[in-house]
């Protein structure tokens, strides 16, 4: 069976007819995911909120923010097995920190820290929408050699490289 990530036009092809027939809209999802972030970082400051505090009530608001988040999560990941569930959510908060960790990088003047950042962070982010689209099968997973050269690809980026183009060309958050 054929990756689906190796041929990216044929990929993106067939997202923007999923779009056009309303199966799928990925600028809303991008949306959601983004706002998802939002919620798990806010999971984390009534977390540490209430540690700081030793006040309880912290640990509500946290209950009723995760459900909130749970509800939200599951208009993108509509089906999922083993653990792809909390793979998807760790994506997505890691993908937060690292931006807002390469963020702080740049306002102190470091700037190449904070791209090397801004890439992890989108490359964690681009994994979430590959899992979650289906675009890596797990049965046909096995090391790849991030050196291997695909016939389409034009530089040696791997499978990471490849969830990045798709992302890029496949999800666009300025379309209304």
């Amino acid at each position: 069976m054929d990756n689906p990530i190796q041929n990216l036009d044929e990929l993106v092809k067939k997202v923007d007819g999923m779009k056009k027939q309303d199966k799928l809209d990925l600028s809303s999802d991008q949306d959601l995911s983004i706002a998802i972030m939002n919620l798990i970082s806010i999971e984390e400051h009534f977390f540490f909120t209430g540690a700081k505090t030793g006040k309880p009530e912290y640990y509500d608001l946290l209950q009723e923010v995760r459900q909130i988040r749970g509800e939200l999560l599951r208009k993108i990941i509509k089906e999922y097995e083993g653990e792809v569930w909390c793979i998807s959510k760790h994506l997505l908060a890691a993908s937060m920190r690292l931006m807002e960790v390469g963020a702080k990088q740049m306002g102190m003047g470091k700037k190449d820290e904070a791209r090397d950042l801004f890439q992890k962070a989108y490359d964690l982010y681009s994994l979430f929408w590959g899992v979650n689209m289906k675009l890596i099968k797990t049965d046909d997973i096995k090391k790849i050699d991030d050196n291997a050269l695909n016939r389409h690809d034009e530089e040696k980026a791997g499978l990471m490289g490849r969830l990045r183009t798709l992302v890029k060309k496949a999800i666009d958050c300025c379309i209304e």
